[in-house]
């Protein structure tokens, strides 16, 4: 079975913030977001949702490659992020390695970084691998 989103990637939540991927395996996973005032809070600083939506979006992706193929999707179950210093210019660079690939679950740890390549962030990912939905039912 061909890995084939639903819906096309320009008008998806991760299109939106400007999520590029790099790397694609079933063991790692990179990608970067140019930062613009989009992704910022009043303060300036790049938002710490955005760290968390990369985060679940290239660990989704790395898994769904993976699971897609046995009628099995990839959904985030938890998203654990520790923020350790702010990014306010350049790109936000995102490294996602594969901990445990189980069943049901598999884990990401995914670090953050700055152009400098200072660790801005490290997330733990928890990916639930869960049987594709069947068909929606017609609208009337």
């Amino acid at each position: 079975m061909d890995f084939a989103p639903l819906i096309p990637y320009e008008e998806t939540f991760d299109a939106q913030y400007g999520l590029q991927l790099g790397e694609v395996t079933p063991d790692r996973v990179t990608a970067t977001v140019p930062v613009s005032n989009a992704v910022k809070q009043p303060m300036g600083l790049v938002h710490g949702g955005v760290y968390a939506s990369i985060a679940e979006a290239i660990t989704s992706i790395g898994t769904a490659r993976v699971v897609y193929e046995d009628g099995m999707s990839a959904q985030g179950l938890s998203n654990q992020t520790s923020f350790l210093r702010p990014i306010l210019e350049g790109t936000i660079h995102a490294t996602a390695t594969r901990r445990h690939r189980g069943r049901t679950t598999w884990i990401w740890e995914v670090d953050i970084t700055d152009d400098a390549g200072r660790l801005c962030a490290i997330v733990r990912m928890t990916i639930a691998v869960r049987p594709l939905p069947a068909a929606p039912p017609a609208v009337f």
